[in-house]
């Protein structure tokens, strides 16, 4: 038996469960962090899962103002870093949620 045969009220549930739960997953977004580092420590990027940089921090010694674009090179390799975590952690978030949901597909074309 397909997932169809469950009706269309049935699936117009499952649709404002997931509508809900996408809804729930972007308001909490904002608050959740992660946290990613480069140069071996040096410098740490942390942004949110809306995928907005929240800060920048970065040990005095890699600060050298004769070598600019190694420190440049450092933040974007941290924030790159930190922003696809946010990405895969959201992407694991939706993955939950869909699962739980469970929208029936086409029927089978066996």
């Amino acid at each position: 038996m397909d997932g169809n045969a469950e009706g269309p009220n049935a699936l117009i549930r499952k649709v404002q469960e997931l509508q809900d739960g996408m809804l729930k997953l972007l308001e909490e977004s904002g608050g959740k962090t992660v946290t990613a580092s480069s140069g071996g420590g040096m410098v740490k990027a942390t942004a949110n899962l809306k995928m907005q940089l929240v800060s920048v921090e970065m040990e005095r010694e890699v600060v050298n103002p004769d070598d600019t674009e190694m420190l440049g090179d450092l933040i974007v390799a941290a924030v790159n870093e930190a922003l696809a975590i946010a990405q895969a952690d959201v992407n694991q978030e939706v993955a939950k949620l869909s699962a739980k949901v469970r929208l029936p597909g086409p029927p089978d074309q066996g």
